[in-house]
């Protein structure tokens, strides 16, 4: 139960990261504010680190594949296309297409175990929850 209650805190801090993203971007340019963003993520988890249980910093360089090291890269993808999809389309529209997105590629990395995540079998339930979803959009849309 704690997870679904961290899920939802998770999609609340997102839609209000992207809103205050979008409007430092107003300011400062694109490049600025995701910098910042990634800075200041960076400021706060070296802080996090010094007062919990400081993990060696090298255990990094074991991580295999290395290229599930570029989460930090993927991130600044993230900011950055969240705050282009914000301006243009505005926060509930860019969220609910986000949110979409994100479910589609979730489900496709379960299906094919993708990225070492456990293989779960094809379900037609979950693909009809996924069509009445890209239905909403359609009605959430609608004038």
């Amino acid at each position: 139960m704690i997870g679904f209650f961290i899920a939802l805190l998770s999609g609340a801090l997102m839609s209000v990261q992207g809103v205050f993203n979008t409007q430092v971007t107003k300011v400062t340019g694109m490049w600025v504010s995701n910098a910042w963003v990634q800075l200041s993520a960076f400021l706060f988890c070296l802080v996090a680190w010094l007062l919990s249980g400081r993990d060696s910093v090298m255990t990094i360089a074991k991580v295999e594949p290395k290229y599930m090291l570029l989460g930090g890269v993927i991130g600044a993808g993230i900011t950055w296309t969240v705050i282009k999809s914000m301006e243009q389309l505005g926060p509930a529209k860019a969220v609910l297409l986000i949110v979409i997105s994100q479910l589609l590629i979730a489900y496709v990395i379960e299906v094919f175990g993708l990225f070492g995540v456990e293989k779960q079998p094809f379900e037609w339930r979950k693909v009809i929850g996924m069509v009445i979803a890209l239905v909403g959009v359609g009605i959430f849309q609608w004038k």
